[in-house]
């Protein structure tokens, strides 16, 4: 390797933005629109939107293993292929080699991963729900954790910028505990999911809503503008979207930063250390290496966003040594790394449905019920903190339920080209506690091929997680049985944290330098030009998807980075 003493003269931006996926994009374009000269760095390859969507439009019959995980993405893609179904035939090319990418599980951890460019925007379930006021208040009236250093009103306004942007389908219900936000029209429910919802009214007075998708159903100018259109109810997001329809950085965030002539993008490069200087007190720009070169080369900026995923933040701080911050850049509080929060999930119940032999639905729609929390909420008091809510909804038997009924011959195939019975199923995403212990750090002897320290996570549920489990098994039984539904069964699979995909906490907010890593505009504390508005940013981990919540820190922070620089706060 070797170092490119140049680098300063022609490499040097107003902004470097570490990863390109929802926030690493949201970020992007926010400081590009602002005028600023932005470079983007991405560790994984190039994916180009529609055009390297290779599977996009395949039926069942096209793929080799009709679809199925194969031994081969199964061994070199082990943490992903623990999801169940992240690594077949259709999605598995845009998830991360594991074996290539390895890390240490001192207890077992979930790391889904997906490097290429818009990352994980790419596969997210694009469900889209705001934060509620008790949600930034909790950790302070329960002494769990450290406060936020905000409240629902500092990110209201953010919340709508952002659901304009990205196109937000969903229902108003006026509820305090799932706070409504700027709608496009809602997808529709089934006969039994209607019937499903009235019954919840009537039995315990507990709204059921149509999930709050980030798929547009009736596309704007903005989105338009970008050639975004609306959902074809194909039920293949996770494939990619040639038509835009759902939301990702590859076709919203990025595509606008483009516009601005602005933005570069460089692939295949791993931001390995933050670059300090001491006497300036500050950052000065970004270390790289191109993991196919093994090249080493240094960018240089004003300010500096690191939205490379909580995990891959945190190890970037961590690996950022200097006289100043012997144990990390920013790690003053050793909170970096620690915090580790998820969404616990894999638990839940299903159940069949009689009647409604009449009722079909048009299309394939690729959204869900929302049930929210109704757990230590109002009245409700539990054994346990904080809550959950639920994801589900009804679905009717098509033709493959012939792989597990026995038959052969002509009627038997007749039989399979009429609809099965509808079945109805929720699973529960509970809110998992901030604790110190639950924490990720760098091995100080084993490193990756490039060079890298491995990551080491030793974190794990907790005995709130452990009491909620049960009650989301059996909450959601209870709920299907009020409904008149039969053949109940619940299920509750062990997990590890990491499953839910929504992995935060590593680099939290506070009002303290002591106890946390950055303030409320998501700077880190002692280094002010560098921002983290990423999932490690979170000081607690609500239960509903987080993601709309990132992008709202990301915009917020990059409206004050643009603002500080503009008075030379940031020179």
């Amino acid at each position: 390797m070797y170092l490119n003493i140049n680098a300063e003269k022609q490499n040097t931006f107003d902004a470097i933005v570490v990863g390109s996926g929802m926030t690493g994009g949201m970020a992007a374009k926010e400081l590009t629109e602002k005028g600023l000269s932005v470079l983007m760095i991405e560790r994984g390859r190039e994916v180009k939107h529609v055009k390297d969507y290779d599977t996009a439009m395949l039926e069942p019959w096209d793929f080799q293993h009709r679809g199925k995980v194969t031994t081969y993405s199964a061994e070199e893609k082990w943490a992903n292929a623990r999801f169940g179904t992240l690594v077949n035939e259709e999605t598995g090319k845009f998830f991360t080699n594991d074996t290539d990418n390895p890390y240490i599980e001192k207890q077992g951890f979930d790391w889904i991963r997906a490097y290429h460019t818009g990352g994980k925007s790419m596969h997210w379930g694009r469900q889209s729900y705001r934060w509620n006021r008790q949600d930034f208040e909790a950790n302070a009236k329960e002494g769990i954790g450290i406060d936020w250093p905000i409240r629902y009103d500092d990110l209201e306004p953010w919340y709508t910028y952002v659901e304009k942007f990205v196109g937000i389908s969903g229902q108003k219900e006026g509820l305090e505990v799932l706070p409504d936000g700027h709608f496009l029209p809602p997808m529709p429910m089934s006969a039994p999911e209607i019937h499903f919802k009235n019954m919840m009214k009537d039995k315990f007075n507990r709204p059921v809503t149509i999930g709050r998708i980030a798929n547009l159903t009736q596309s704007q100018q903005v989105h338009t503008d970008l050639g975004r259109g609306s959902c074809q109810y194909r039920n293949k997001c996770s494939r990619g979207c040639p038509y835009g329809a759902y939301y990702s950085s590859l076709s919203g965030s990025i595509p606008a930063a483009m516009r601005t002539n602005k933005l570069s993008i460089l692939h295949d490069s791993i931001a390995t250390e933050i670059i300090y200087d001491g006497e300036k007190g500050k950052a000065t720009g970004v270390r790289v290496i191109d993991q196919n070169t093994m090249e080493v080369t240094e960018y240089f900026a004003k300010i500096i966003f690191l939205n490379a995923g909580a995990m891959n933040t945190a190890a970037l701080l961590l690996n950022s040594k200097s006289e100043r911050f012997p144990n990390g850049l920013g790690n003053d509080s050793d909170q970096v790394g620690r915090n580790i929060m998820d969404h616990q999930l894999g638990v839940g119940a299903s159940a069949m449905v009689e009647g409604f032999e009449d009722d079909y639905v048009f299309g394939q729609r690729p959204n869900a019920l929302y049930i929210p929390r109704f757990r230590n909420w109002g009245e409700d008091k539990q054994n346990y903190l904080r809550g959950f809510g639920y994801q589900g909804g009804a679905s009717r038997e098509d033709w493959s339920r012939g792989t597990n009924q026995d038959g052969f011959g002509a009627s038997f195939k007749e039989s399979l080209t009429k609809p099965g019975p509808w079945r109805f199923g929720f699973g529960g995403f509970g809110e998992v506690l901030s604790n110190s212990e639950n924490r990720m750090y760098l091995d100080p002897d084993k490193k990756d091929k490039w060079g890298v320290p491995l990551i080491v996570f030793d974190a794990a549920f907790g005995e709130n997680e452990l009491a909620m489990r049960k009650d989301i098994e059996n909450s959601c039984a209870e709920m299907l049985e009020a409904a008149g539904f039969k053949n109940i069964s619940t299920y509750n699979r062990v997990t590890h944290l990491g499953l839910g995909i929504h992995e935060m906490g590593t680099a939290r907010m506070g009002r303290e330098e002591k106890t946390s890593v950055l303030n409320a505009f998501n700077q880190v504390h002692a280094c002010k030009n560098v921002f983290v508005t990423d999932g490690a940013a979170m000081t607690s981990a609500s239960c509903v998807n987080p993601s709309i919540t990132y992008m709202a820190l990301t915009a917020r922070a990059a409206d004050f980075a643009v603002s500080e620089l503009k008075k030379m706060n940031l020179q």
